[in-house]
C-alpha cells in the first residue's frame, strides 16, 4: 500500500504542474517543467518525512502531506523568485489535497474490493 500511495502523491504533483503549465501556456520544455516541479517535489518529500509515524494509506495522512507539500513548495518558490499569488496557493492546496486524500480513499476501496473478490 505504501508504494501505491507514494505513486498517487507523485502523480498528483506531476499532474498539478503539468496542468498549471499548460493552462498558463508556459511551454512544454523539460527545463521549464523541472523548474516548476522541484519546489513541490521537495515539499512532497518533506511531507512524507513529517508523516512517517502515520499510516501511509490514511486520508488524514494524505491531508497532512498535501498541506506540507504546498507550504514547503510555496516557500521554496519564493526563495527561487517564482510567484505565489494567494489564489495559486488555494488552487494548489485544493488540487493536491483532493488528489492525495481522494487517491487514498480510492486505493482503500479498490483494496477492499479485491479482498472481497478473493473470498468468493
Amino acid at each position: 500500500m505504501a508504494r501505491a500511495v507514494r505513486a498517487v502523491d507523485i502523480g498528483a504533483v506531476v499532474l498539478f504542474v503539468a496542468i498549471g503549465r499548460a493552462s498558463h501556456h508556459q511551454g512544454d520544455t523539460a527545463a521549464g517543467f523541472l523548474s516548476t516541479v522541484w519546489p513541490f517535489a521537495a515539499g512532497l518529500a518533506a511531507g512524507w518525512l513529517a508523516t512517517t509515524r502515520r499510516p501511509p494509506g490514511s486520508a488524514l495522512t494524505g491531508a497532512g502531506i498535501a498541506i506540507v507539500t504546498v507550504a514547503v513548495g510555496m516557500v521554496l518558490r519564493v526563495v527561487a523568485g517564482q510567484g505565489t499569488a494567494t489564489p495559486f496557493i488555494g488552487v494548489a492546496l485544493g488540487f493536491l489535497g483532493a488528489c492525495m486524500v481522494g487517491g487514498r480513499l480510492l486505493l482503500r476501496a479498490a483494496r477492499r474490493r479485491l479482498a472481497a473478490a478473493r473470498t468468493r
